[in-house]
């Protein structure tokens, strides 16, 4: 089954940083043809020019924003073709006591992080529905498997997000559609950086042992890499992984079993 992903046309949200950025180097690798979407053009372009292989293509999209995420899609499939494959990465993270949360950033949790990867996934759906064949991931959080303190929000909406999936997955099981989720512990990405800035400015404790905090809840005390998170989203996509549906796979050295 190598190169499985071989002409497959991949849509990966919040691709131009970190994790999503990774999935797509990822994907081209296995000669998947991907559009890398996010709100940093710029950023785009240069994740665009590392990838292997050629026809890949970028879209500026808000993806909270449901005609933002219709033109999108109109633009990358026009350009193309159908969308096989989709991976939801796009996502945010902010901090704060329950009682300090605001409705705004309450709704801009929910925003790009659930609303968001329902949107895409409508978005997406159809195309694969027509051709009896197609991957969604979406990248969710350990979060949305247990709970963090000061992040309720972000809790939540990972906790949507997998709901979201186990739903879906039993809705287009029978139609050669799987829906899934990958749940990385804390990863090397900006989102951690600014926490762990956050912590030093609150704190006064040095960067090393604010990451620490962060890498002790990990059973095998270390940051997860986003290679390995696109790893696991690579397999998902192939055909080996057929039969996987409606899971939440956790990419996070043991915390969540």
């Amino acid at each position: 089954m190598k190169n499985s992903l071989n002409g497959r046309h991949a849509v990966v949200t919040g691709a131009a940083r970190g994790i999503g950025a990774e999935i797509a180097r990822t994907l081209a690798a296995e000669g998947a043809r991907v559009t890398l979407l996010g709100r940093d053009s710029a950023a785009l372009e240069r994740v665009r020019s590392e990838l292997a292989g050629s026809g890949h293509g970028v879209a500026a999209v808000d993806v909270a924003d449901a005609e933002s995420v219709r033109a999108a899609f109109q633009a990358l499939r026009a350009a193309s073709g159908p969308v096989e494959i989709l991976v939801n990465n796009a996502g945010q993270a902010e901090s704060a006591p329950f009682l300090k949360t605001s409705v705004e950033l309450w709704q801009r949790m929910l925003g790009v992080n659930l609303t968001g990867s329902f949107l895409c996934a409508q978005a997406a759906l159809p195309d694969m529905l027509d051709a009896g064949w197609g991957r969604i991931v979406n990248i969710a959080s350990t979060a949305g498997q247990k709970g963090y303190a000061y992040v309720a929000a972000y809790t939540a909406a990972k906790h949507g997000v997998i709901g979201l999936t186990r739903s879906l997955a039993l809705e287009v099981a029978r139609k050669g559609v799987t829906v899934n989720a990958v749940c990385p512990g804390y990863t090397d990405t900006d989102i951690l950086r600014n926490s762990v800035a956050n912590v030093v400015g609150k704190t006064g404790r040095s960067e090393a042992d604010a990451l620490a905090e962060f890498a002790v809840v990990n059973p095998q005390r270390r940051i997860v890499q986003p290679a390995e998170v696109a790893d696991a989203v690579r397999w998902l996509c192939g055909e080996a992984a057929a039969s996987v549906t409606g899971q939440s796979i956790s990419v996070s050295g043991g915390e969540v079993t």
